[in-house]
């Protein structure tokens, strides 16, 4: 699954949670259960407060097969609210999105709609790259380049609110992120200071994008939008040099040789 978590009490999760390039989430509709979905948001805000309450959070009905009337997705926004989360827009979609945003009174936003086509369509064919088997070690690593421009190079720290993103490129920091500070890249992200805050890499949808960091303290890491926070992730690897990738749609975070 690649959503954030597995669901509880073993039933498929009704809405696909994912972070966008600038950190707001956008939470894709796969199955319509007001009731549902309101407590799985409210699970997430109860693990991880700090990053998911009072959240900006993007609607998508993208993934249903019928647009939801008005009066079952206001309920779904109050639920959303009342779980601790702020809805803020719908994802651009078809022209009753369109219409059902003027009768919520949200904008629409296009961007995210838009990544969630790019990393759900058929991938187009790209170079074998050896996959890293369970449960033996994580790949070598490696710095895949970034289409069009030289990769960006931070040399001070990252403090606390502050936001650094690498547009088409990778990113690499020489100091420490702090906590409650966010590296954005749409390529890969190298860390060489402990990384405390959240790492987001493959922004636009690159499934092929890594995190790599010698300290791993991290509030938050995702790629191409699936992420984990920091109760989700073992123990034993905080404070030590890992990877983070993705194989087959699940999140992997390992240590590195």
């Amino acid at each position: 699954m690649s959503a954030t978590s597995a669901a509880t009490g073993g039933y498929e999760q009704a809405g696909e949670l994912k972070i966008g390039q600038v950190g707001i989430a956008n939470l894709r509709i796969r199955h319509l259960d007001v009731g549902q979905l309101a407590r799985e948001m409210r699970e997430r805000v109860e693990r991880a407060p700090k990053l998911f309450g009072r959240a900006a959070v993007i609607v998508d009905f993208g993934g249903l097969s019928k647009t939801p009337d008005f009066d079952t997705a206001q309920a779904l926004l109050d639920g959303l609210r009342d779980a601790g989360v702020i809805p803020v827009a719908l994802a651009y979609g078809t022209k009753e999105i369109e219409q059902l945003a003027e009768r919520l009174g949200l904008p629409l936003l296009a961007k995210f709609r838009a990544q969630y086509e790019r990393v759900d369509a058929e991938p187009a064919p790209a170079p074998a790259r050896a996959a890293a088997p369970e449960p033996s070690p994580a790949p070598k690593p490696v710095a895949p380049a970034a289409a069009g421009k030289p990769g960006l190079v931070h040399k001070n720290p990252v403090r606390s609110g502050q936001q650094l993103y690498a547009e088409n490129r990778d990113l690499t920091v020489l100091a420490a992120v702090g906590a409650g500070a966010e590296v954005i890249a749409d390529g890969s992200i190298h860390v060489y200071g402990p990384l405390r805050g959240r790492a987001l890499a493959g922004a636009q949808g690159d499934t092929d994008a890594r995190i790599f960091c010698r300290d791993f303290r991290a509030e938050l890491v995702a790629i191409a939008g699936n992420y984990k926070v920091l109760d989700e992730i073992p123990k034993e690897l905080r404070g030590k040099p890992v990877q983070v990738w993705l194989e087959k749609d699940q999140l992997k975070i390992a240590l590195q040789e």
